[in-house]
């Protein structure tokens, strides 16, 4: 039986799936638009699962902002050609609206009320499509919280301060972004990880030959510089590199009270091919 292009636009319009899956139920159904439909609606759960084995480590990130709390969340897909879909970025507004209106508090929550419309839109655009993370800081009293999103909408961040100055919060949110501190403080560091630093500096400081006393010095510098590094007030400000995080909230009379970073696929391993092995696997399919 031939199918019409009109046939097949009408049953994309209805379903949300590709034209040619589209065109495989209306062959399947003998054109019957209502019976293609049923037929898509049975595969999809089973199509869904399969592409949910996939490894998503593009996508975006989104804040919800609300009165009382703030919420930022990660939203994958397979590739950077369906994080720019309209269907996905219309998609990815619905999951910051679906915060502002509901206070979610985890992401398993957030997965269930939303799965309908993740599924439907993993049926549309074929690639697999996950909400990766949720975090959401409470407004502290008299306080504020602060948002920052890069241009490119795969980095972000929060900071919540003790005092109502959101200018002051935002370019923290926006030094957050840039220099991703793995806490706010000495006091808040692992102390596996300082002592992993620790060892590593004292390995390197054994090869000098020097006396123990001057290797110590050594390492309590590089620990020191290391601290400076990766705590948050201790960093340098990165639009005012001659002063400290530390230095600017004291001068504006301010604590941090908490930050959250996202950036896309950050911890996700994902494999790498080169072309000519991509191209062999295509060819065996």
């Amino acid at each position: 039986m031939s199918i019409s292009a009109s046939q097949v636009k009408e049953l994309r319009e209805m379903s949300g799936v590709g034209m040619m899956e589209c065109k495989k139920a209306l062959v399947e159904t003998d054109g019957d638009l209502d019976s293609a439909l049923d037929l898509l609606r049975a595969n999809s759960s089973l199509k869904a699962e399969k592409k949910a084995s996939r490894v998503a480590a593009d996508g975006a990130v989104k804040v919800a902002e609300t009165s009382s709390y703030v919420s930022l969340v990660e939203i994958n897909s397979e590739t950077d050609f369906a994080a720019k879909d309209a269907q996905f970025k219309d998609f990815t507004s619905s999951v910051a609206d679906h915060l502002i209106n509901s206070r979610v508090g985890s992401i398993e929550s957030l997965n269930e009320d939303l799965d309908s419309q993740r599924q439907t839109l993993i049926q549309s655009i074929g690639e697999n499509i996950q909400l990766r993370r949720l975090s959401t800081l409470e407004i502290p009293d008299g306080g504020c919280i602060g948002s920052y999103i890069h241009s490119d909408g795969r980095l972000a961040a929060l900071v919540s301060l003790n005092v109502d100055n959101k200018e002051l919060a935002k370019d923290l949110a926006m030094h957050v972004s840039a220099t991703s501190p793995s806490c706010l403080n000495s006091d808040d560091m692992d102390p596996a990880l300082l002592e992993r630093e620790r060892a590593i500096y004292l390995a390197q400081a054994e090869e000098s030959g020097k006396d123990r006393a001057i290797m110590e010095k050594m390492v309590d510098g590089k620990v020191k510089r290391f601290l400076s590094e990766v705590t948050l007030v201790s960093q340098a400000f990165v639009k005012n590199p001659d002063q400290s995080i530390q230095q600017l909230i004291d001068e504006n009379n301010a604590s941090i009270v908490d930050f959250v970073r996202f950036k896309v696929g950050e911890g996700i391993e994902v494999e790498v091919k080169d072309f000519a092995t991509e191209v062999a696997e295509q060819l065996k399919k």
